[in-house]
C-alpha cells in the first residue's frame, strides 16, 4: 500500500540556485543604481569660479549687464563668496544701481566684517544715494580696517566733494576732500577711483584743467563708465569746449541710454551757444527717459522759453512749480522755491512766460513769490521785476502776436537736476 517516492532531479536544484543567485545580486548590485521613478535625474553642477572667470572677462569688455548676471549666478553657486558681493556691488555703483550695490556690500559685510573694500563700497553707495552721515561712519570703518587702502581714500574724498557738491558742505569739508584725494593718489596712482575721486576734488575747486587731465586717465583705465564721462562732460563745459563735451555726454548716454542727465547737459551746451531748436530736442528726450522729474520739466521749459515758444514752456514750467500730470498720466510734484539755481531759474521763467502771453495775473503772483521766497538773490529779483514791468506794458500796450524778447539775466552755471 505504500507508494514509491520520486528522486529529485539534480538539474532542477541547480537551476532553482542559480535563480535564486541572480536575484539576489539584482537585489545587491543592480537596483540600488537605478533611480527612484518621477525623481528629476541629478545632472553636473557648474564650477562657481568658472561663472567668476566668465564676469571678469565680460566686464573687461565693458559688458557690466552681463559680468553682474554672471556674478548673481556666481553667488547662487557658491552663497559663502564675499568677493563675488564686493565685485558685484562695484559694478552696480558703475552702472548707478545704488541701492543693489548697498544690499550687496552689507550682503558681503554679514559674511566677513574684515573686508576694507565692503565697506567702502558700502559708504559709496550711501553717499551716492544721499545718506552722507551713514556714508562718512563706513568709510571710516573701512580705513580703520586697512588704513593704506587707496581704494578706500578714494572713496573718503568722493563722498566729501559730493557733500560740497551738493551744497552741504564747509571749507573743512574741502580741505579734507583734498588731503583724502592726495593720499589716494600717493598710495595707488594706478586705481580708477582713485584718478576718478581725484578729478571730482579737482572739479569742484575749480581746478578744470587739471579735472580733465585726471579724468581722461580714468578713462584710459576703464572706458565704459557713463558717470566718467559725464564728469568729463562737464569739466569740458566749464572750459568752454563745447564740441567735445557733447562728445562725451553722447558717449555717457550710449553706456546708459536710461539715464536723463546726459541729454539735459546736451540742452544746456546748445542753449549755451545759441542753438535753441537743438537745446528743445536734447531735453525733450530728457523727460521723455524720466518725465516724473520735475527738475527735467523745468528745463525743458527754459530751453522752448528760450526758443520764443512761450506756450510750450508754461505747459512745462507750470509742471514744474506746481506739479500736475503729464499728457500720459505721470505724476510731477512740484519744486518748493529754494535758494538754488535750478529752481530760481524754473520760477523766473515761469512768470515771464507767463507775463509775454499776458497771463498776468498768474504772473504777478510768480513774481510776488521771487520777492518773497528768494529776497537776497539779485539774478530773481531783476527777473521779478522784469516780470512786472512787461505786466504794467502789457496793460498800456495789450501785446499783439508778435512777442519780442525781453533781456534777461543768465545763470552762468549749468544746474544739475
Amino acid at each position: 500500500m505504500k507508494r514509491p517516492r520520486k528522486r529529485s532531479s539534480p538539474w532542477l536544484i541547480a537551476l532553482l540556485l542559480l535563480a535564486i543567485g541572480f536575484f539576489v545580486y539584482l537585489n545587491i548590485v543592480v537596483v540600488p543604481t537605478i533611480p527612484p521613478p518621477f525623481v528629476p535625474t541629478a545632472t553636473p553642477t557648474r564650477d562657481p569660479v568658472s561663472y567668476e572667470i566668465e564676469a571678469e572677462g565680460v566686464s573687461a569688455e565693458g559688458k557690466f549687464t552681463s559680468a553682474m548676471d554672471s556674478y548673481k549666478q556666481a553667488i547662487n553657486a557658491d552663497p559663502q563668496n564675499v568677493m563675488n558681493y564686493i565685485n558685484l556691488a562695484k559694478l552696480q555703483i558703475y552702472t548707478g544701481a545704488y541701492e543693489e550695490a548697498k544690499v550687496n556690500a552689507e550682503n558681503a559685510i554679514l559674511l566677513n566684517k574684515n573686508y576694507s573694500q565692503a565697506f567702502a563700497i558700502l559708504a559709496w553707495a550711501k553717499a551716492s544715494l544721499g545718506e552722507y552721515l551713514e556714508a562718512e561712519v563706513n568709510i571710516k570703518q573701512a580705513i580703520d580696517i586697512e588704513a593704506n587702502s587707496a581704494f578706500a581714500h578714494a572713496i573718503y574724498a568722493d563722498i566729501l566733494a559730493t557733500r560740497v557738491a551738493e551744497g552741504l558742505g564747509e571749507i573743512s569739508t574741502v580741505n579734507l576732500a583734498i588731503e583724502e584725494s592726495k593720499t589716494a593718489m600717493a598710495m595707488g596712482p594706478n586705481l580708477l577711483e582713485t584718478r576718478w575721486a581725484r578729478g571730482f576734488v579737482l572739479e569742484i575747486t575749480g581746478n578744470y584743467t587739471e579735472a580733465v587731465e585726471q579724468l581722461e586717465i580714468a578713462v584710459q583705465i576703464n572706458d565704459n563708465i557713463a558717470e566718467l564721462h559725464l564728469a568729463l562732460g562737464r569739466n569740458y563745459v566749464a572750459l568752454e569746449e563745447f564740441d567735445q563735451a557733447v562728445f562725451e555726454f553722447t558717449k555717457a548716454y550710449a553706456l546708459n541710454p536710461t539715464d536723463p542727465d546726459p541729454n539735459f547737459y546736451i540742452s544746456r551746451v546748445y542753449a549755451r551757444i545759441g542753438e535753441f531748436a537743438k537745446a528743445v530736442q536734447y531735453a525733450a528726450q530728457a523727460v521723455k527717459d524720466d518725465p516724473a522729474n520735475p527738475f527735467l520739466h523745468g528745463n525743458l521749459g527754459s530751453m522752448y522759453y528760450r526758443d520764443l515758444q512761450y506756450h510750450q514752456a508754461i505747459a512745462h514750467l507750470e509742471l514744474a512749480v506746481r506739479g500736475g500730470a503729464t499728457d500720459e498720466g505721470v505724476v510731477v510734484v512740484g519744486l518748493p522755491l529754494e535758494y538754488s539755481v535750478s529752481v530760481m531759474e524754473i520760477y523766473s521763467r515761469y512768470g515771464l512766460a507767463l507775463a509775454k502771453v499776458n497771463r498776468c495775473n498768474e504772473a504777478i503772483q510768480v513774481a510776488q513769490a521771487l520777492i518773497q521766497g528768494v529776497p537776497d538773490d539779485e539774478t530773481s529779483a531783476y527777473n521779478a521785476e522784469e516780470i512786472i514791468r512787461i505786466c504794467q506794458a502789457n496793460l498800456a500796450n495789450p501785446p499783439t502776436a508778435t512777442i519780442e524778447a525781453t533781456v534777461e539775466t543768465e545763470p552762468t552755471a549749468i544746474p544739475t537736476p
